[in-house]
C-alpha cells in the first residue's frame, strides 16, 4: 500500500510547504499552515480538443455576445452595461450586508427577461430561500433552486438544465470530490473555481459566485481566486445605515470607475436614484462645524456633509476621533492648521463625521474637513450653499483634484451656487458663465478661509 503524500498550504495566500511552519513563507501570517493531502493531477483530465489556429484581432467575432440585462440599473452600469455570457462574476462584502438579496434580486430580473436561473445554495435550504423571495416578491417558476454542495453534480445539471444564469452561494461551501480537503480550504477553492471558470467559457453560461471575507475585509481563499474571474465586485456598507455601495475592483467587460448605490429597505435593496439629496436631507442650517463635500465615488459625484466638533479637552491628552475619515489623515490636518494657519488646537478635542455611514478615501476630502474644524473652533458656520474640495499639502497649499468640473455639475443642481475649489482647476473647467455660479479659486488653506468666512 503507497504511502499517503501530504503537504501544508497556507490559508491565506495558497504559499505551499513540505512540513509544518508556524508562518507562512508567502505573506508572513502566523499559524495559518494547515495539512493538506497531495494529489497528483490526472493526465486523462485534459482535453484533446485541436488547438485553436492564430488569427488577425480584427477576424474576431464579438456580434454573438450581447449582454443579460437585469433591470437593475445600478447594478447593470456597475459592470459595464450587463453580465455579458461565458463572465464568471465574483461578489464578495462581509456578513449580512445583502450579496445573497442583490444577486436573488438580480436572478429574478434576468429569470424574467431571459429564461431559467439556476440559483445554488450551500448554506441555505430550499424553503428559506423561498422566503427571502417572497418578502423580496421575486417570485417566479423560472428561478430553480437546487442545494448541493458536490461541483461535479452542480456542473452536470447545470449542463442539463442549459439556464440563462448560474449563481454559486458561496464559493466557499463547494467541493470537488478530487481534492480530499475541507470544503473552504484553499485547494478547494482554487479547484472549484477553475471548474466554474472552465464550465463558464465552455458553455457560454455566465455564472456569479459569492465569495466571503476575512476580518480585514479581503475575499476569503487565494489571491489567485480574484486573479481567475472576470469581473470582481465588492458589496460594502454600514450594517447600522441603510446605505450600501456596490464596487468594481476587477471588470475584464467595462470600467473600474462606476459604482452603483442601493438602499436596504423592507422589502429589499433598492436603486437609489438621487443620494446626494437623501444624504443632505436632514443637514442643519446655520450650524458650525458643518460643511458639504463633493465626492468623487468612482466616476459618480456625491454630496457628503462632513460634520466637526472642537472643544477644550478634560484631560492631559487631547482626543482626535474620526468616523467615516481616515485617523491618520486628521492628525495631519490638526498639524497644518497649527503650524500653517495659527490656530492653537493643542488643548482641544477634536471628532470628524461623514454623515450617512461612507468611508472617505479621497484627498478632495482634506479642505473641507479642515473647514469644518475651524468653523467649529472659531464656532462660525459656513453659508449652506458652499461646497468646498481640494487636497492639502503639509505646507498648508491646496492642490489640485479629478473631475472637478463633474463634481461642481452634480451640486449646481441640486441649487448649490457657491464653490471653493483648488485655484488649478480654475483653468480647465468649462461650465457655462451664465449658470450664475460663484467659483472660487484658492492656492492655500488661508485663503479658503478667507473665502469661506467671511
Amino acid at each position: 500500500m503507497s504511502k499517503i503524500k501530504t503537504k501544508f498550504v497556507c490559508q491565506e495566500c495558497g504559499s505551499e510547504a513540505s512540513k509544518w511552519l508556524g508562518r507562512c513563507p508567502g505573506c508572513g501570517e502566523w499559524n495559518t499552515m494547515a495539512e493538506e493531502v497531495a494529489v497528483k493531477k490526472s493526465e486523462a483530465r485534459l482535453t484533446a480538443a485541436p488547438a485553436p489556429k492564430p488569427r488577425p484581432i480584427n477576424m474576431v467575432d464579438t456580434s454573438a455576445m450581447p449582454r443579460l440585462l437585469t433591470g437593475i440599473s445600478e447594478f447593470d452600469r456597475v459592470i459595464g452595461g450587463g453580465i455579458v455570457p461565458g463572465a464568471l462574476l465574483l461578489i464578495g462584502g462581509d456578513p449580512g450586508i445583502g450579496k445573497s438579496t442583490l444577486l436573488l434580486q438580480v436572478a429574478a430580473g434576468i429569470a424574467n427577461t431571459y429564461g431559467p436561473v439556476l440559483y445554488i445554495s450551500g448554506e441555505e435550504s430550499a424553503a428559506q430561500i423561498k422566503i427571502r423571495a417572497e418578502r423580496l416578491g421575486k417570485i417566479s417558476n423560472n428561478l430553480l433552486i437546487f442545494t448541493e454542495n458536490n461541483l461535479e453534480t452542480i456542473v452536470l445539471e447545470a449542463l442539463q438544465q442549459k439556464p440563462a444564469f448560474v449563481i454559486i452561494d458561496s464559493i466557499q461551501t463547494m467541493f470537488s470530490p478530487e481534492i480530499p480537503s475541507a470544503p473552504g480550504s484553499v485547494g478547494q477553492v482554487r479547484e472549484s473555481t477553475g471548474k466554474l471558470m472552465r464550465f463558464a467559457k465552455e458553455s457560454g453560461i455566465p455564472t456569479a459566485i459569492i465569495g466571503h471575507v476575512t476580518k480585514d475585509g479581503n475575499i476569503a481563499g487565494p489571491r489567485l481566486l480574484e486573479h481567475m474571474v472576470d469581473v470582481v465586485l465588492y458589496f460594502e456598507g454600514e450594517r447600522s445605515y441603510a446605505f450600501r455601495v456596490l464596487r468594481a475592483i476587477k471588470n475584464r467587460f467595462g470600467s473600474t470607475n462606476e459604482s452603483g448605490i442601493f438602499s436596504m429597505e423592507e422589502h429589499g435593496l433598492a436603486e437609489v436614484a438621487n443620494p446626494s439629496g437623501l444624504l443632505l436631507a436632514e443637514r442643519p442650517q446655520g450650524a458650525p462645524g458643518s460643511v458639504v463635500l463633493a465626492y468623487l465615488e468612482g466616476v459618480r459625484s456625491l454630496l457628503i456633509e462632513i460634520q466637526a466638533l472642537v472643544s477644550t479637552t478634560c484631560f492631559g491628552m487631547p482626543r482626535r476621533m474620526a468616523a467615516g475619515f481616515d485617523y491618520n489623515r486628521l492628525i495631519l490636518l490638526l498639524a497644518v492648521l497649527e503650524k500653517r494657519v495659527g490656530l492653537m488646537l493643542a488643548n482641544q478635542d477634536a471628532y470628524v463625521n461623514a454623515v450617512g455611514g461612507f468611508k472617505i478615501a479621497e484627498p478632495a476630502a482634506d479642505l473641507p474637513v479642515a473647514l469644518a474644524i475651524v468653523s467649529s473652533f472659531r464656532n462660525i458656520a459656513v453659508d449652506s450653499s458652499t461646497v468646498v474640495m481640494g487636497e492639502v499639502g503639509l505646507t498648508g497649499e491646496v492642490r489640485m483634484i479629478s473631475r472637478a468640473e463633474a463634481r461642481i455639475t452634480e451640486a449646481a443642481a441640486l441649487g448649490f451656487k457657491r464653490f471653493v475649489i483648488p485655484a488649478g482647476n480654475l483653468s480647465g473647467l468649462k461650465l457655462p458663465r451664465t449658470a450664475g455660479l460663484d467659483i472660487i479659486g484658492v492656492a492655500s488653506v488661508s485663503e479658503a478661509m478667507e473665502a469661506v468666512f467671511v
